[in-house]
């Protein structure tokens, strides 16, 4: 276990370092940062002595290294729009785009995990035919239509559900959240839906498949000739292999839903990290957009390394230091 630990946290050093260095060249190429942080007015001697005292002139290397060393002491930089720490302004908008991303899991695991098995098990059956043709559908409608669709049922029709913004949350220290309200439950609900409408159609196609292969193995056979009952076939050796790979995937996708729910947030205008990345887009706030691509990219670090721990625990063949067990 310690090795593992170890051998991931180099890695990340390693991942994080390139993620940097790559956010930085993209920086540097965005545009000029003195022409954000001066008025119009401003002279040309103004602009080349605040260039200066910034470091621009300096070797690319030299402005990268310096960036690394206020990085890891958590400065990386400020915004030209909030006039804060980037850092400060992305961890604010977090708690409402993990909240969102957690509700869209629960809805994605909690549906695709039932679906899929009964849909291994009963191939033939009506109820099979419709969740599949229905899967079909949700993987060839865009996130942004199904938002917009479901918007215009359920708030603008039907009137149920909020359409846009968070509600009321509750401030616990630092952290946000509109799970404890009956209000940001209800502003909860519709961008949750449309974002899992993209990654259930996927996890219920990868768990019936996985599902399906596991009941055609040998051990399953030889289970059946020892007399096992079907439920203990099924849900205790057929479904734990199937749960390994959908567990890798998974762990994946949910980093993506993290880092890339800029559609659904700019459709429901919800106030998280992706709403932000695209109006930061739109105003040109080059030091938080780097500090975003670094933010995200250790997320998905982060996620691997759980995924990995996670797949471990479950496959006792699986060496977490590296392979698999003899």
């Amino acid at each position: 276990m310690l090795t593992f630990f170890i051998k991931h946290f180099f890695q990340l050093i390693l991942v994080m370092l390139v993620i940097s260095l790559i956010a930085f060249a993209v920086q540097s190429k965005l545009g000029d940062p003195v022409a954000q942080m001066t008025a119009m007015s401003a002279s040309a001697e103004e602009k080349a002595a605040l260039r200066e005292s910034l470091g621009l002139n300096d070797p690319f290397f030299v402005q990268y290294g310096r960036y690394l060393y206020n990085a890891v002491q958590g400065d990386f930089g400020t915004s030209y729009f909030f006039k804060r720490p980037t850092i400060e302004v992305i961890l604010e908008k977090l708690p409402a785009t993990a909240e969102l991303v957690f509700a869209s899991a629960l809805i994605v695991i909690g549906l695709s995990i039932p679906l899929g098995v009964y849909t291994a098990i009963h191939p033939r059956s009506w109820l099979t035919k419709i969740i599949m043709g229905v899967s079909i559908v949700g993987i060839s409608i865009p996130v942004f239509l199904t938002a917009i669709l479901l918007l215009y049922v359920f708030s603008q029709w039907l009137g149920w559900l909020p359409s846009y913004g968070r509600g009321e949350v509750i401030k616990f220290t630092y952290w946000s959240t509109g799970l404890f309200t009956i209000s940001g439950l209800k502003h909860l609900v519709l961008p949750a839906v449309a974002l899992s409408s993209i990654m259930l159609p996927l996890f219920i196609r990868l768990v019936r498949a996985e599902m399906m292969e596991s009941l055609g193995q040998e051990y399953i056979r030889f289970a059946r000739a020892k007399g096992l009952s079907k439920r203990e076939i099924r849900y205790k050796h057929a479904l734990r292999n199937t749960m390994l790979p959908v567990i890798t995937v998974g762990g994946v996708q949910i980093g993506i839903m993290l880092a890339y729910t800029i559609l659904t947030e700019t459709v429901f205008q919800w106030p998280g990290m992706g709403f932000m990345f695209l109006e930061a887009v739109n105003r040109a706030d080059i030091p938080l957009l780097t500090t975003y691509i670094i933010f995200v990219g250790l997320i998905f670090v982060v996620t691997n390394t759980i995924v990995d721990l996670v797949y471990g625990l479950i496959d006792p063949r699986v060496n977490l230091s590296g392979g698999k067990k003899s």
